[in-house]
């Protein structure tokens, strides 16, 4: 099944897999890899960025090399719903720095959380300081990675 993809040609897909796979490449260095000169590639960077494709670049941290490797799990369910509850509830947790991930959810739990922390009791600190506080939080259950398999920010284009 084909996926849709509005507006973009096999040069623009093969321009983000190259800015995916390494940020700091030159536009002459990405340009030279997709058959472009340094403008014509510069400027469908710079259309992707305006739409909304490129959202920004980034430097990824090694979290286990300053401390942060425990990753928690946290689903949470409300204690109610309404458009209200559910907006009060997100922004909170846009505000929480432990807070990684937050997806809305289907099924049993209404939210899920990646929580990084260093240790348990920093855990156990964030939980009681701010995640109990987190508007309308009815119940938690925390689950601790054992181990980091995979985690990749690669889209599959």
């Amino acid at each position: 099944m084909q996926r849709r993809r509005p507006e973009l040609d096999e040069i623009d897909l093969n321009i983000l897999r190259i800015l995916q796979r390494d940020a700091d490449r030159s536009i002459a260095e990405i340009g030279e890899a997709v058959g472009l000169s340094h403008t014509p590639c510069w400027r469908r960077i710079r259309k992707m960025q305006e739409a909304g494709i490129i959202r920004g670049r980034l430097v990824l941290i090694d979290a286990e090399k300053i401390g942060l490797d425990i990753s928690v799990f946290v689903f949470v369910r409300l204690e109610k719903h309404s458009p209200g509850v559910l907006e009060a509830f997100e922004a909170a947790a846009r505000r929480v720095p432990a807070v990684l991930q937050c997806y809305a959810m289907s099924g049993e739990f209404d939210f899920l959380l990646r929580v990084v922390v260093g240790s348990v009791r920093e855990f156990e600190r964030t939980v009681k300081a701010e995640l109990l506080r987190l508007p309308h939080v009815g119940t938690m259950n925390s689950h601790f990675a054992l181990s980091e398999v995979k985690n990749t920010t690669m889209l599959p284009i």
